[in-house]
């Protein structure tokens, strides 16, 4: 068997406009990558359940082909979770409409999502597979599993079985998790390559070390290094200097590992399906996935994208020719908007089926409002002639709220923050 190795690239469909895949996928190819790294958001494709949708921006199979055009491999991540910092990490929001249920573990009800998922989604990739003549050369199991607490292998176990039989036994099946004993235990199980990823501030000879003492035979693959960071509200555009990204990589590849970049282009997170995390504190994601990465948010190539050309060239053929330009950019100016009523002189119209009236403020996912604005109203029973502070129920207002009385605005209402 031929040792093949892979210089990778992360870029995520659902987060670029189709009419600009083709573009990046030719930038990604022209610095010299020879794969790309591909997540499939389950919400993404089944917002509603049951109703699947696999067209215009969502058309998944024109991606892979597109990809396989342009003369790059496909590493496939289709969960079910994801992480990506995407909204629920690929989860569907309706899955909340079981209260009790247990998301990324053996739960009968999550089960049975799962497996109406897979599929659906499977079949469609199979096709795709290398060993079928596609371009697909590795497809994940889960995603980061070993960091969530559950830790359950019998849910791992399921999906294994799943993947088996809708792929076939000679899919070459992985995991990816982070660089800690703890998580690699969690994440990893038999018949499921495991592999690691980690930064530019990492030890990689202790990081593939410890791959191996997981994985004794096969390949050195660092699944995500990660060429910049994630922007939360609020924070500084996070960023890492070339300078590291290109003396880390260079590391690797010397060492005979294949690595993907996570991310090559970042895009947009349109509409609502920016993420969050928590640690200490909630923490929203912003619009921007620009990620710092090689391509920016636009698809622009930038210096960090020509000195790893660079790096790649000392290691493999690079494609003869100049890179694909930057996109044409367009100042629009001013726009102005005009004030045509406020919320409460068109609820007739965005709501024509009037309020749903409850003893308790119900959740969005009890409305089934998964996304969006809900407006909620209440009368006090009595007037209350100091000032009071009002606080949000439960866990906590996600993400902001917009707090009026007798229709006059009086402040924000967020997860820690009270008026």
């Amino acid at each position: 068997m031929e040792y093949f190795p892979y210089i990778s690239g992360s870029i995520h469909y659902s987060r670029i406009p189709k009419a600009y895949w083709r573009d990046r996928l030719l930038k990604m190819y022209m610095t010299g990558l020879n794969a790309i790294q591909v997540y499939v958001p389950w919400n993404f494709h089944e917002t509603t359940q049951g109703v699947y949708n696999f067209t215009g921006n969502r058309d998944l199979v024109h991606f892979l082909d597109l990809a396989n055009q342009t003369g790059l491999l496909v590493i496939l991540r289709p969960g079910p979770y994801i992480c990506a910092e995407w909204e629920m990490g690929g989860l569907p929001a309706w899955l909340l409409q079981k209260p009790n249920i247990i998301l990324r573990s053996a739960d009968t009800d999550y089960l049975q999502a799962v497996s109406n998922w897979l599929a659906v989604l499977l079949p469609k990739i199979k096709p795709w597979l290398y060993i079928n003549g596609g371009n697909i050369i590795t497809v994940q199991v889960e995603n980061e599993y070993g960091s969530y607490f559950a830790c359950d292998y019998n849910y791992m176990r399921h999906l294994r079985t799943m993947f088996r039989f809708f792929l076939g036994e000679n899919t070459v099946l992985f995991t990816v998790d982070g660089n800690t004993d703890k998580e690699m235990t969690c994440g990893s199980l038999e018949g499921l390559y495991a592999t690691v990823d980690f930064g530019t501030d990492t030890n990689i000879t202790e990081a593939f070390k410890r791959q191996r003492r997981f994985e004794p035979r096969g390949p050195l693959v660092n699944s995500e290094f990660y060429t910049g960071w994630l922007d939360h509200w609020g924070d500084p555009h996070a960023t890492i200097s070339t300078e590291k990204v290109i003396r880390v990589l260079s590391d690797m590849l010397v060492m005979g590992a294949n690595v993907n970049m996570y991310m090559f282009e970042g895009g947009s997170n349109f509409g609502y399906w920016n993420g969050a995390d928590h640690d200490t504190r909630y923490r929203s994601v912003v619009t921007s996935y620009d990620y710092d990465a090689p391509l920016s948010e636009a698809g622009d190539p930038t210096e960090k994208l020509m000195a790893i050309r660079e790096v790649i060239k000392m290691f493999r053929d690079v494609p003869a020719g100049p890179m694909p330009p930057a996109t044409p950019k367009f100042a629009y100016g001013f726009v102005t908007l005009k004030k045509v009523g406020n919320i409460g002189s068109v609820l007739s119209t965005i709501s024509p089926m009037g309020p749903v009236k409850s003893q308790y403020p119900l959740t969005f996912e009890q409305l089934k409002q998964y996304y969006g604005y809900v407006l909620y109203r209440t009368t006090l029973p009595r007037d209350l002639s100091e000032p009071t502070p009002l606080i949000s129920p439960l866990n906590g207002v996600h993400d902001r709220a917009y707090v009026s009385v007798n229709g006059v605005y009086q402040g924000l209402l967020e997860e820690t923050l009270h008026l």
